[in-house]
């Protein structure tokens, strides 16, 4: 299963990887989940998918609630007649303009992701989207059966718009959560607000309580957020980056961090 949104830092290269240090949970719980590619290749029995970005999670629940009636609301927005830049631009507007939440503001976001520049989901300071346009030469695919498919598999999920802590402070025995959380040193703008490195902080800290709870989490990360995770079991990777925020393409040092459940209790041993 694919997700159907293209997404900068997407993980659907590495759920392989990052399944094989998930250990057997009923529930899989992600506070950043970003394009879905963890919750599209990993089984698990329900699932609690959060993020920070407000339009992410309502089209989320849009397509859970909607289905087929919304998907429709989305493949309408995908013609040549939506191709120019000044039509792509137009429809921005409109979709800054609408409420938070409302059906054709998440069916735009699925038109805007697909037809604006690499995928990319940019927001300014005043938390207005300003993805630019793409410039494709031609109607970009419509992602029909992944949208479908993620529809069906959503009957199974919660989706939540808050903060990591919020979501992380959730878990209990029997879960296990993921995170990947925009990267050290990387551009953390896909949604209003940003990501510092207080949050960075934050994030590590939170990790180490779900262990102490008993909750084993995995981290994705770069290689610079090493020191922030120290006495975590660490996992190195070099991965190809396809999607980025500049455009650039090339490998990048990353790392898995696992934080096992009872941590806190082994480490004193």
């Amino acid at each position: 299963m694919k997700p159907f949104l293209k997404w900068a830092g997407g993980k659907q290269k590495l759920v392989s990887s990052i399944e094989a240090l998930l250990p057997a949970s009923r529930r899989l719980i992600e506070p950043f989940v970003g394009g879905g590619s963890v919750f599209c290749g990993v089984e698990r029995q329900s699932y609690l998918l959060g993020d920070a970005n407000v339009d992410l999670i309502a089209l989320y629940r849009h397509l859970q609630r909607g289905g087929d009636r919304f998907i429709n609301d989305c493949r309408r927005l995908f013609t040549a007649a939506n191709l120019p830049a000044a039509v792509f631009y137009d429809l921005r507007a409109q979709f800054n303009a609408l409420e938070v939440g409302d059906v054709e503001r998440a069916a735009l976001f699925v038109y805007i992701n697909r037809f604006g520049f690499n995928g990319l989901s940019r927001y300014n300071a005043k938390g207005g989207l300003n993805t630019s346009h793409g410039k494709p030469t031609s109607v970009p695919y419509f992602p029909e059966a992944e949208m479908l498919a993620f529809a069906a598999k959503a009957k199974r999920a919660t989706f939540v718009h808050q903060g990591f802590a919020d979501t992380m402070s959730l878990a209990r025995p029997g879960d296990v959560v993921y995170c990947d959380p925009p990267y050290v040193g990387t551009w953390t703008g896909y949604a209003a607000g940003g990501f510092t490195q207080d949050d960075q902080v934050a994030l590590a800290a939170a990790c180490w309580d779900c262990a102490d709870r008993g909750v084993t989490v995995v981290v994705s990360n770069s290689d610079a957020a090493r020191a922030l995770y120290k006495g975590a079991d660490l996992h190195e990777l070099s991965v190809r980056r396809s999607i980025s925020c500049d455009g650039k393409r090339g490998r990048a040092a990353e790392i898995m961090a696992v934080f096992p459940g009872q941590a806190a209790l082994r480490r004193a041993a």
